[in-house]
């Protein structure tokens, strides 16, 4: 399966990646009415750590604690991915809580939202990816 991958040593900390996944899962075709003095809810975030910078998004895992530990069976696994079902989702901020990597943030309305590779939004391929201008974010199978 293939999975995103981030080669730090190439990461600007430019945030692009933030902007063109916040865009790609906005659900509207313009990226300046998309984002534009609006707060943007990114399922991929960058971090930054003693002047090292790499994007932090979901390592969809072989064995997810965040599945296990989801409550009202919002987190599920399709093919590989850990997707959300928001509708099931009902805030508690449990899998925030449990995820080793930080890659589960609060969404807009207060249900949690993940990278689930872009699957939903018809990019064909992540838009992280997409939007790495230094080629730092690598969608592969490894």
């Amino acid at each position: 399966m293939k999975k995103v991958y981030v080669d730090e040593k190439w990461c600007l900390g430019c945030h692009l990646c933030e902007y063109n996944c916040a865009f790609a899962n906005s659900g509207i075709s313009n990226m300046v009415k998309a984002l534009k003095n609006k707060p943007i809810y990114p399922r991929v975030h960058i971090e930054e750590s003693d002047k090292i910078t790499y994007a932090v998004s979901c390592r969809h895992c072989e064995d997810p604690i965040c599945v296990k530990s989801c409550i009202s069976g919002a987190l599920s696994i399709k093919d590989g991915v850990i997707c959300i079902d928001h509708d099931k989702c009902i805030g508690c901020l449990t899998c925030i809580l449990v995820c080793p990597y930080g890659a589960v943030a609060q969404g807009e309305n207060g249900v949690v939202q993940k990278c689930e590779l872009c699957l939903e939004n018809s990019c064909g391929s992540p838009a992280c990816v997409a939007g790495c201008p230094n080629n730092a974010i690598i969608y592969e199978e490894r």
